[in-house]
């Protein structure tokens, strides 16, 4: 349960987000929770994604939306069945306003450990971007998350059965990073899920992918990061904001698995990359 000082601050920072960020009640808006395949269901927003993972031994969230979000994710938590107090770990796709912003709150409410790559992990506790951040300047900050582990690329979390490795992803930011398990359900039909981080190369208007002194390694970490989507085992794709993956229009066609999701989204992405260095040259 939030605070009353906690939840005076989300509606303080809510007045803040409402004036300067005009897709945040649109990417707010709620949605009922939705079991995805197993023990995987989608907890978030409409807008924002936050995946539940679920086990007898304990649960995973992944990401926490805005600092407004938090509320309904636990609501739609407790909506389906679980305690919000048996999610013992959660982990973040990256340190942005609109995907980290809820991370305290649900630390608070949950009492549950909050690890995520070493560079994320210094915004994450910060409560905002640093300069090495694409967008820095332009991003809201968001409550700082007070006790942060690290992990390395291509590790491992378990709680219980559980395991989700993470996957460095980074371009989006330098501490993006995408989770991939298994998810099966009760007559044993198991998918392997990817929640792929974002790869959109988004920025303040003064920064420059292709001559960056803050993030000289943007344009190789995004080269990298779209190889490991590309490789990774995917059959159920998920993304931060559902609409880069289509969720919703696949969750309403029964279409939820799709093999050829991550190599397409990692293809748009390097499509979306070439578009913006040469929209570069002459700058």
């Amino acid at each position: 349960m939030l605070s009353s000082c906690a939840r005076a601050t989300i509606r303080s920072d809510t007045t803040t987000r409402a004036a300067e960020c005009s897709s945040c009640a649109e990417w707010n808006a709620p949605h009922a929770a939705v079991r995805l395949h197993g023990n995987t269901w989608y907890v978030g927003t409409n807008g924002l994604s936050a995946l539940l993972v679920t086990s007898p031994a304990g649960h995973v969230l992944i990401d926490g939306g805005l600092p407004e979000s938090a509320p309904l994710i636990m609501a739609n938590i407790r909506a389906l069945g679980f305690r919000v107090e048996d999610v013992k770990l959660i982990v973040n796709s990256h340190a942005h306003f609109d995907h980290a912003g809820g991370l305290a709150a649900l630390q608070q409410a949950s009492g549950a450990r909050v690890i995520s790559s070493v560079p994320s992990a210094a915004w994450l506790r910060a409560g905002a971007a640093g300069r090495d951040d694409p967008q820095f300047g332009t991003g809201l900050p968001f409550p700082p998350v007070g006790a942060v582990s690290t992990l390395a690329d291509g590790e491992t979390v378990r709680i219980g059965p559980l395991a989700l490795t993470a996957h460095l992803t980074a371009g989006h930011t330098p501490g993006g990073t995408s989770w991939s398990w298994r998810s099966c359900d009760d007559a044993g039909r198991c998918e392997d899920f990817v929640y792929a981080d974002s790869q959109t190369p988004v920025s303040a208007d003064d920064f420059l992918f292709t001559r960056s002194m803050t993030y000289p390694a943007a344009l190789a970490d995004f080269a990298r990061g779209q190889a490991v989507l590309e490789g990774l085992s995917c059959d159920v794709l998920v993304t931060p904001h559902p609409s880069a993956s289509r969720l919703w229009e696949r969750v309403a066609s029964g279409t939820l698995v799709d093999r050829d999701a991550c190599r397409r989204y990692a293809a748009a992405a390097r499509a979306a990359v070439a578009r913006r260095v040469a929209s570069e040259q002459g700058r």
